[in-house]
């Protein structure tokens, strides 16, 4: 489905943001745009820990953006959480309490994800080029950097720190010298060194600054006539002469200088002291700025979504070719399972049902690339913990859950509510699995599933069963392994 009007949600480590666009002509015009400085990563105890007091604010802003959201369809919001939700040990509580306040689901994406959201809502605000781009984005939490050309990013990484978490731990108490301004920039530069050579080596032409620092930097080094030249965005001379006032005035609240905005004060010199690393350490003289980043490029991946070129299905096949998957094999699995999810699901199944479970089916071998035996788990592994772009952490945890669950016993997947839809998907990818255990072409007979109080229903004929002993044994099989769990699988004769 297409809709109108669309929006996104980042939930970054400094700020919370909302923007709402309106879709034309396979282009986002913006509506409505709305900032919080919730400060999340201020919130993070030495232990990782999400304290009350950074919750609370998070959740009062969530309530606003769910006021302004009201009445959209869940389809036309995707809303995305960033470094702080990724690292924080507590954000399984806090999550449930944040979407409801939201009203929609919240994905917390991995780094590299970011960093492709980043460069795609870059790219889309920058006029076009042929030549490739150094994208760097410095958030609240985590620094991304992205090399790409047009729309398609080539390079990403996504390094642990963030102007709010170097504020913090640099500067307390917003106090600036040399000393500490020097340790900060040390302590960057050591993180950029360890990918600045495969950076290098790609090149580009034109590096871009992106999101809340960069703009902020930028609008002073502008307004104040610190570039040479009159010349716009970030130069390097102007940036020695910032950081040479910053330490002169003592902290940022002290700077005299146009253009210092009262949001972003409290954060700025951590944010200064990253952008001089990155200089530093990737030979930079200029950087111009990019008004798009995370938000902007979460609009455009939903309207790929619409238009049938979600990034996850790109994934997907990228993993089929990576792990040398049987092609014959999965196509097989897939009809059979899809033909079960349709009839169990009278004919109209949930859409985001049919996706995993698309992206089940192609992916449930990967793990034979590893080693047969156990080959599930090696596959639920690998979906687990590979960077799989367009897809949540909570997306690949879906995943990895019905890829692991897809042959053996059931308990491990105990942890799953009773309710969940994904009890559904494992029995249709178990029962095509089973069905096609012959891995050739032979057809199958007439056969039927559904649903009953406590599980399910296989109808199929009984001389196929007694053509084919092998398949009615693994059936039977099948059965107790469900009523391990407490749930039925009954096999009767087909009428």
């Amino acid at each position: 489905m297409i809709y109108e009007t669309v929006a996104a949600v980042d939930l970054g480590s400094n700020s919370f943001r909302l923007q709402v666009g309106r879709v034309v002509d396979d282009q986002i015009y913006p509506l409505d745009s709305l900032k919080e400085p919730v400060r999340l990563a201020s919130g993070l105890t030495t232990e990782k820990l999400l304290d009350s007091e950074a919750q609370e604010r998070a959740l009062v802003a969530l309530r606003r953006f769910g006021e302004r959201l009201r009445g959209l369809d869940r389809g036309a919001v995707r809303a995305v959480a960033t470094n702080t939700m990724r690292v924080a040990k507590n954000v399984g509580e806090f999550l449930p309490q944040a979407e409801e306040a939201l009203g929609f689901p919240i994905e917390v994406i991995a780094g590299r994800e970011e960093a492709r959201l980043i460069y795609l809502g870059a790219s889309h605000s920058l006029p076009s080029a042929a030549h490739k781009r150094l994208v760097v984005d410095i958030g609240g939490g985590s620094t991304e950097f992205i090399i790409g050309k047009r729309h398609d990013p080539q390079l990403m990484e996504s390094l642990y720190m963030g102007c709010v978490s170097f504020t913090m731990r640099y500067f307390p108490g917003g106090k600036v010298d040399k000393r500490r301004l020097r340790e900060a920039q040390i302590a960057a530069a050591k993180e950029i060194e360890l990918i600045a050579h495969d950076y290098q080596r790609m090149g580009w032409k034109e590096a871009v600054g992106s999101s809340g620092s960069a703009r902020a930097i930028a609008d002073i080094l502008e307004m104040n006539e610190m570039n040479p030249g009159g010349e716009s965005g970030i130069t390097r001379v102007g940036l020695e002469r910032l950081c040479a006032m910053l330490i002169k005035a003592g902290s940022a609240d002290a700077l005299d200088l146009r253009g210092v905005k009262g949001d972003r004060m409290p954060v700025l010199p951590g944010g200064i002291a990253i952008m001089s690393a990155v200089f530093e350490e990737l030979d930079l003289e200029r950087m111009t700025y990019a008004d798009g980043a995370l938000r902007l490029g979460v609009l455009y991946d939903l309207l790929g979504r619409f238009h049938h070129h979600d990034m996850r299905d790109a994934t997907v096949a990228h993993f089929r070719r990576r792990y040398q998957v049987e092609r014959d094999q999965v196509e097989r699995v897939e009809a059979a399972a899809m033909s079960a999810l349709t009839q169990l699901s009278a004919g109209a199944p949930d859409e985001s049902d049919v996706h995993f479970l698309s992206w089940a089916c192609r992916l449930h071998e990967i793990g034979i690339s590893v080693a047969h035996n156990a080959y599930h788990k090696h596959g639920a592994y690998i979906l687990t913990y590979a960077d799989m772009p367009g897809f949540s952490k909570k997306d690949q945890a879906r995943l990895a859950m019905l890829v692991l669950g897809h042959r053996g016993k059931l308990e491990k997947l105990g942890a799953l509510p009773a309710v969940d839809s994904l009890w559904t998907l494992v029995f249709c990818l178990r029962l095509a699995v089973g069905l096609h255990r012959t891995r050739d072409d032979r057809a199958l007979p007439a056969w039927r599933v559904s649903s009953t109080g406590r599980g399910f229903l296989l109808e199929l004929p009984d001389e196929w069963l007694a053509e084919n002993p092998w398949t009615a044994a693994a059936l039977g099989e099948e059965a107790v392994i469900w009523r391990q769990i407490g749930r039925e699988f009954l096999v009767r004769p087909l009428n």
